[in-house]
């Protein structure tokens, strides 16, 4: 049995990239704004991570720890605001470049270890960033001088990416401080509760959508969020950093692929080879600091 699990583990992988790497679809294909659709994504799915955890409230209480807690607090919060953004920049543009964006969530975790902990970086790492910023300008370069859509897609995107990298930033602390499925409970309600804030603030309503609207809220939040997430965590538990980090990076790819079969998204050849260039440079960038730990 034991050595099934480095297979399992893989076919979970896989598995949990392709299913969160329809998310930016379920938001497009929504008939509600983006902020709405995010908001349900982590509300219902901290409905149904509730189960568990509720189970669990016994050994949470007798193994509390006040530090972790925060922790998760503060990363929900910053999930909920990266969600939020990102979904945003999601219904102004297109499925694919803002999702693109916020997987630069590793360069900004790197500049982020370097102010808060003072972690240093290798060349690698610098090389890496570069390159990331030259494929932006590449995808931009026909946008630099227009405000439209499309630029305040990506700009969301790089910005939810920044409140991804502070969420992963508390996250390497608070998980050290609780298992998994508790701290992936108590994060998940803090978003849904950021994000309800935020959507009481503006002029969106909770209800009056269509009932397919509705189906893909259910999916998005049981189906992606819990599901997709709940297979990339277990196989975290069984391979390694280097190999479950950079597969993530699949994502962009997925959903531009899902993109271009189910909403008919065309990219245009600028737009391609920037994407490309980002992707290397992400590549590049987790890489080196995989490689440095």
């Amino acid at each position: 049995m034991e050595t099934n699990r480095p297979l399992k583990a893989t076919a979970a992988l896989f598995a949990g990239l392709c299913i969160i790497g329809f998310s930016a679809i379920l938001i497009k294909s929504a008939e509600a704004p983006g902020l709405v659709t995010a908001f349900y994504r982590v509300g219902i799915g901290s409905a149904v991570l509730a189960i568990p955890f509720l189970s669990r409230l016994k050994t949470f209480r007798q193994n509390y720890n006040a530090k972790g807690v925060l922790m998760a607090v503060l990363g929900g919060v910053c999930f909920g605001i990266d969600t939020g953004l990102w979904s945003i920049g999601i219904e102004l543009s297109n499925a694919s470049l803002p999702t693109l964006m916020a997987n630069l969530a590793p360069a900004w975790v790197g500049i982020g270890a370097l102010l808060l902990f003072k972690e240093k970086q290798r060349r690698g790492f610098w090389i890496g960033l570069l390159i990331t910023f030259a494929g932006i300008l590449i995808m931009v370069n026909r946008n630099l001088l227009v405000v439209d859509g499309l630029s305040y897609g990506i700009g969301l995107g790089v910005l939810a990416g920044i409140f991804y990298a502070a969420y992963y930033l508390f996250t390497q602390q608070g998980r050290a401080l609780m298992n998994t499925m508790t701290y992936l409970s108590i994060s998940t309600f803090a978003a849904a509760v950021t994000l309800a804030f935020i959507i009481l603030f503006t002029n969106y309503s909770f209800v009056g959508y269509s009932q397919n609207t509705w189906l893909i809220f259910i999916v998005y939040g049981a189906g992606v969020h819990v599901v997709g997430w709940t297979f990339i965590n277990y196989a975290q538990g069984y391979l390694k950093a280097t190999t479950v980090s950079p597969t993530l990076l699949g994502q962009p790819v997925i959903t531009a692929i899902a993109a271009f079969f189910i909403l008919g998204e065309l990219l245009t050849m600028w737009q391609i080879t920037g994407g490309i260039i980002v992707f290397g440079g992400i590549y590049i960038v987790n890489m080196t600091r995989l490689k440095r730990k």
